[in-house]
This record gives structure tokens, sequence and C-alpha cells, in this order.
């Protein structure tokens, strides 16, 4: 399967792709976790259908030492007893901020209170910054048909 663009061979999605990359770059340099930062990653991807995103995150978690558990858990984190109630609070963030067009009233106060409880505002910042930028990236690579189960941990970096 060939993505329907070769977007980073493509002069403009190439420069846009750099930007985005160097915002990325603030967000993984940030004091919010490495870890809830995947988790974050997984879980907008999976919402999003992203399977190139998926494999990826999910490969870098492990290769981080992200226990299989934990992975396999991420879509059905709310029953699961694996994460802590900062990554709880950061997953709930993170499908409020994925699934805005499915709620009218966007974040909750509750989800957003919940949140600050565990992050302060640079984490919150970061964390905010994150789940709009991996929903970029899934938006991308689903409108384009980028395949997945390729990617090597480091690959992009």
């Amino acid at each position: 399967m060939d993505p329907r663009l070769n977007y980073y061979q493509n002069a403009v999605g190439a420069k846009f792709a750099k930007y985005i990359n160097s915002a990325g770059a603030v967000i993984s340099g940030s004091a919010l976790p490495a870890a809830t930062q995947e988790l974050v990653k997984i879980r907008a991807s999976q919402i999003n259908g992203c399977s190139f995103c998926t494999d990826m995150h999910t490969k870098d978690a492990a290769h981080a030492g992200e226990s299989p558990v934990r992975l396999s858990l991420i879509a059905a984190w709310r029953e699961a007893t694996v994460f802590t109630e900062a990554e709880r609070a950061a997953l709930e963030l993170t499908e409020q901020g994925t699934r805005i067009a499915d709620a009218a009233g966007g974040v909750t106060d509750e989800a957003w209170a919940n949140a600050a409880k565990h992050y302060d505002d640079d984490h919150l910042a970061a964390l905010v910054s994150l789940i709009a930028l991996i929903n970029t990236y899934n938006r991308m690579n689903v409108i384009i048909q980028q395949p997945a189960g390729d990617y090597q941990p480091g690959q992009w970096q």
C-alpha cells in the first residue's frame, strides 16, 4: 500500500513537517513525563484511527520500557488499574480534546480541573500542545493514507 502523497518529499509538506516537528521538540523537552506523552499520543491516534501513529508510538513506548500490559490497556484505560491518577487525568483530557467535534461542550470543566490537580501550568501547556499536535499528525496521516507496520523505534530522530 502506498500513501496518496509522499508528504515528506513534497516541498510544502516537508516544510510544514519541519515546523511542526520543531513544535514537537518543545513538548518532548518539557517536564511532562515521557510515559504520559506516549500514552497521550497512542490514545489520540487510536481514537482518530491513525494506524501509522499508533504503530509508531506504541513501538516507541515499548522501546522506552513501557510494559506490554499498559500498552494493551490504553484503549480501555477507564477500567484498567495500571495507570496512575495523573495519567488517567491526561487520558481523559486527551479523549475530550480529541473528540471536540463529537461533544458540543468541548472539554469539560471537570476534566480540566482533574488534570490541573495533577499538573502545573507548564505541564498543562505541554499537555494541551501535545494533544493538538498529535491530532494534527493523525489527520495528516489519515488523509494521505500513510501505511503502517514498518516503523522502527527512533526512525524519525
